[in-house]
């Protein structure tokens, strides 16, 4: 085939789009110009998509009558025409294939000859060819053409391009769902772990319910004893009542005799018999300068029981009033004992270990104390008593029984020799231990008194109620000397500031307050917590206190500037109690979720003690720090080494 005249043959054939691989072989380009490089045909091309894939309408086979047009002859054409849709798409439109031409042999070594830059050995092959041609005068064309299998491996070739096109979508959408996999898995466990989790909370407030229960049954017997109690004593006053109208009665009758004989008229008629009256003639006979002998000298037990009560009311009256009140000490001395035992503590400890369980009360135990200078430790019970032991056996050495109601809290006097103890019965009692036996009682709150604590100088005792009041009261006068008015909620705690006129009270209106025991007045409150203040303490020097709250939340304090230093939070659950060791550095706080917590001051670090099967409601070092004490709501006292 002779190239135009004027045109490159290069240009012919790149026109023709045929190109020649180096190698001598037919690329896929070539082969798909090559097939129509032989005749004129117009053919329209469209793109096909990239993923190659045949979309087919799908029918709507839920073929429903319009609301409101119920006419036969329309829904027969509607499904008519329904019919012959659903026929057209079923139908497969075949088109005619097209005759592929297979390219002759001379063309496809020109192109290979035009590809592979041969330009001379090309003008060479067509000069001869074309005098071939013209020789021979006959034409070469049935010599044949290029087998098709060049046609065949560019199509294999096109096929296997999209088959890896494919499979590269595939990797994709592999990777893609092994990522999603992962994701689901890491929420499958996430949700896993949150169920068991759970289930934990549901067990440990199963057994909570159940061990309310437990607790809420052992107060019906404590109930019914109060009821039988409560008939017995309005019995009890009763009687009293008309013991006292009688006697009452009988005194306005000897006041009107004595009256009439101050008056002038001794006549007074004698009642043989009657003892009582000859005694108080005898006695007004003596003071009016008459004398008066009794017709009978024996004296019958009731009036012997009367004048021996008058005369005891009279001295008890007589010598109350000649009491005086105590005198706050002026110039406070530091501690003597502190720089002492400053000096000799040994470092802190915190890996306590439970040592022994001390079963002492039927109820929970609410308060444990340590005598200031021997191995003696004081409990104090719902159940109404105290009792001392000695350690470490924990024996019982002294038992005291006097209040009516719960204890709940006490306090050794200064010298070891008297106990202070509050109670829900709305009184304080001093015990003196040397006897076993109560020596004064403090009545005046309106409501359960929380706690209680001695002045250094063991001449006050100050109470906190929950009537929102503080009192401080004077042992030697028996009376109350102030009433501290200004929290707006219950007062859970209260404690003298070592050697000092100063008082700290720890309020449920979330506040702690300053006073003045001299005055009774508040010289500071100390804002803070968010949630009811349960228990306030101070450091052996002083300089620091803590407090924690319903929430968990342990606050330190500058007492010195009065100002927060450090919240800590170990709750939820409420913290009821917090006490620092002899040296001031650890700090340990009674939970109620049954652990103890040792606050490190130096470093921060907060350690815990794991032993109690219930709430924990106190605890306490000993004096050295060697041992920790702590009381639960099981009415036992553990000891740790």
């Amino acid at each position: 085939m002779a190239a135009p005249s004027g045109v490159p043959p290069m240009r012919v054939l790149e026109e023709l789009g045929i190109n020649l691989s180096p190698t001598g072989e037919v690329t896929e380009t070539e082969a798909v110009a090559a097939e129509g490089a032989y005749y004129l045909e117009q053919v329209t091309i469209t793109e096909t998509s990239e993923d190659e894939c045949e979309y087919e309408e799908i029918p709507d086979d839920n073929f429903s009558i319009p609301e409101g047009e119920e006419d036969l002859a329309k829904a027969i054409h509607m499904v008519d025409e329904q019919a012959t849709d659903t026929h057209i798409l079923e139908q497969q439109t075949i088109l005619p294939s097209r005759h592929v031409m297979q390219e002759a042999i001379e063309d496809f070594l020109c192109n290979f000859l035009i590809k592979m830059g041969m330009t001379r050995t090309l003008d060479c092959f067509q000069a001869e060819w074309y005098e071939l041609i013209q020789k021979t005068g006959s034409d070469l064309r049935t010599l044949g053409n290029v087998p098709d299998v060049y046609s065949q491996v560019m199509l294999l070739e096109t096929e296997n391009k999209n088959l890896k096109k494919d499979l590269k979508h595939f990797k994709q959408a592999a990777e893609k769902a092994k990522e999603d996999l992962l994701k689901t898995q890491k929420e499958r466990d996430f949700h896993r772990m949150h169920h068991k989790r759970i289930l934990q909370e549901k067990n440990k407030l199963i057994a909570d319910l159940k061990g309310l229960k437990l607790h809420y049954a052992s107060y019906e017997p404590t109930i019914r004893v109060l009821h039988e109690k409560h008939h017995a004593l309005l019995k009890e006053k009763m009687l009293t009542s008309l013991e006292r109208d009688r006697a009452v009665g009988k005194i306005s009758g000897l006041q009107a005799t004595l009256k009439n004989i101050d008056i002038g008229h001794i006549q007074v008629p004698v009642i043989k018999g009657s003892y009582e009256t000859a005694s108080i003639l005898r006695e007004l006979g003596d003071k009016a300068g008459h004398t008066y002998e009794k017709e009978n000298s024996s004296e019958g037990p009731t009036q012997k029981n009367l004048r021996e009560a008058r005369e005891e009311n009279g001295y008890k009256t007589k010598m109350k009033s000649e009491r005086k009140d105590s005198e706050f000490p002026v110039d406070m001395q530091p501690d003597p004992n502190l720089t002492a035992c400053t000096e000799s503590l040994p470092t802190a400890k915190f890996d306590y270990r439970l040592n022994n369980i001390f079963r002492l009360h039927e109820l929970p135990v609410s308060c444990i104390v340590m005598h200031p200078f021997r191995d003696y430790l004081v409990s104090c019970s719902e159940d109404r008593l105290w009792k001392m032991v000695g350690l470490p056996k924990g024996n019982v050495i002294l038992t005291g029984s006097g209040h009516s109601d719960w204890l709940s809290d006490c306090c050794f006097h200064p010298s070891g020799s008297k106990l202070a103890t509050s109670s829900g019965d709305s009184t304080i009692k001093l015990w003196d231990l040397s006897k076993g036996e109560c020596i004064l009682t403090f009545a005046g709150h309106n409501h359960a008194i929380w706690s209680c604590t001695w002045h250094s100088c063991g001449d006050f005792v100050a109470s906190a109620s929950l009537d929102m009041t503080s009192k401080i009261w004077d042992v030697n006068s028996e009376r109350c000397r102030y009433t501290l008015y200004g929290h707006t909620d219950s007062v859970n705690s209260i404690e003298f500031f070592p050697f000092s006129n100063t008082l700290l009270t720890a309020s449920a209106d979330k506040t702690l307050s300053v006073w003045d025991a001299r005055t009774g007045k508040c010289e500071q409150s100390l804002y803070g917590h968010m949630h009811s203040v349960n228990d306030a303490t101070f450091t052996p020097r002083g300089h620091i206190l803590a407090s924690c709250d319903s929430r968990g939340v342990i606050k330190l304090w500058d007492f010195r500037k009065l100002i927060p230093i450090v919240s800590i939070d170990v709750g939820p659950s409420p913290g009821n109690e917090v006490n620092f060791d002899p040296s001031g550095r650890v700090l340990a706080q009674a939970s109620a979720n049954g652990i103890i917590h040792l606050l490190d001051l130096k470093s921060g670090q907060i350690h815990k003690l794991v032993g109690h099967e219930s709430e924990v409601h106190t605890v306490i070092f000993s004096h050295r720090a060697e041992n920790l004490y702590s009381g639960g709501s099981d009415g036992t006292i553990r000891l740790w080494l």
